[in-house]
């Protein structure tokens, strides 16, 4: 089958490794003049590190493997805590922060050169699903793939413009010199003003966030952070203390209808440009991987029917992950239930066996690679 991707992100290039291996004829086409491999740290659960093991990816050196998360309150005590263990020895595969450029490297790594075409944009679907770029390029196929991210060009083709609503908050993040020793130990802090984490991402660096309501002015990152969370217990002081010295950046969240089937004819969705959601727990990655191995499985399965099946099988459970993400945190009007002081004091007398198994549950419930 010729298979085209357009977007050579993670998702995109992890399709094309397994459809290539699947014995497919595979092209990527990139607007990007080279792969874009900068940007912070993502989490891989362990969803996410087994379907790329399905895929021969060694991860091995890379990357910092978890083991705990805590969840502290705001004035810094301990709340509830994950031991990552038991879930890994269930799951057979770990829990990594890792820097997203190093994921993608290690994605391409030993794929055929010329595979990707770089400063390739789509610019519209022709006749029998064809595809135009905006030089006037046309490639058939038969199959597209839309792995082209959340302002998805391919799904605007085959929906029409659509609302892509922003969620009203922003997340701050980045990677930098760890500012505490963490270990092998993520840390997520809740409060009334929001949502702020640090992970270890291996090599001595943290991955960092801070949720605020998205700025309407310049204000100075820096200065809107301290306001929101200087007062908050350690490690927030000493974050914010290395955050002055390193560049400061605001990634809003957004997400869009997730629809009922993610394509038409012989054109299909994948990642952001399906499923969009908030990133507030590490979600989206994993997600685009899990439509990746449907997608395989389905396409082996029976090639006629394998678009509409890879659809009904992914759209539940990518919706519930994107009402997790979604529903996680606040930082203006409501809090959520999270994070509600009493409920993070009586979370601390409950035993970390229950919180053990509601993580095993979630990621069973979000995963049909482990469900």
């Amino acid at each position: 089958m010729r298979v085209l991707i357009v977007g050579a992100g993670i998702g995109g290039m992890a399709a094309a490794r397994g459809l290539l291996a699947d014995g497919h004829q595979v092209t990527v086409l990139e607007r990007s003049p080279e792969l874009r491999t900068l940007g912070g740290a993502i989490t891989l659960w362990a969803n996410g590190t087994t379907i790329l093991g399905d895929l021969g990816v060694d991860l091995g050196g890379l990357g910092e493997r978890l083991t705990r998360v805590e969840t502290l309150t705001s004035s810094g005590r301990l709340a509830m805590a994950i031991d990552l263990e038991p879930a890994e020895a269930r799951f057979g595969a770990p829990a990594i922060v890792i820097p997203r450029g190093d994921v993608l490297n290690a994605i391409v790594d030993g794929l055929p050169e010329g595979l990707v075409r770089f400063g390739s944009r789509f610019a519209r679907l022709g006749e029998g699903d064809s595809v135009v770029l905006e030089s006037g390029e046309v490639f058939e196929a038969d199959l597209l793939i839309g792995a082209d991210g959340v302002g998805s060009a391919v799904r605007t083709a085959l929906f029409g413009e659509e609302p892509r609503p922003l969620t009203g908050v922003a997340s701050w993040q980045g990677l930098i010199p760890a500012p505490v020793d963490l270990g092998s130990t993520a840390l997520m802090m809740l409060g009334r003003e929001g949502y702020v984490g640090l992970s270890p991402a291996g090599n001595g660096l943290a991955q960092w966030f801070c949720d605020t309501p998205w700025p309407t002015d310049d204000t100075d990152p820096l200065a809107l952070l301290t306001e929101r969370y200087g007062h908050w217990g350690t490690p927030v002081p000493e974050l914010l203390k290395t955050l002055s010295e390193v560049d400061i950046k605001a990634y809003p969240h957004s997400r869009h209808r997730i629809p009922r089937l993610w394509g038409r004819g012989r054109t299909i969705l994948l990642g952001d440009a399906a499923h969009a959601m908030p990133p507030s727990m590490a979600l989206s990655a994993n997600q685009a991987l899990e439509d990746v191995w449907v997608l395989r499985q389905a396409l082996k399965a029976n090639p006629a029917t394998a678009l509409a099946e890879y659809s009904v099988r992914r759209r539940k459970r990518a919706s519930f992950a994107g009402a997790v993400a979604r529903r996680s945190m606040a930082v203006a009007g409501a809090q959520t239930f999270f994070q509600r002081e009493a409920v993070l004091r009586g979370a601390r007398n409950m035993p970390d066996a229950l919180f053990q198994k509601a993580f095993v549950g979630l990621h069973r419930r979000i995963s049909n690679r482990l469900g």
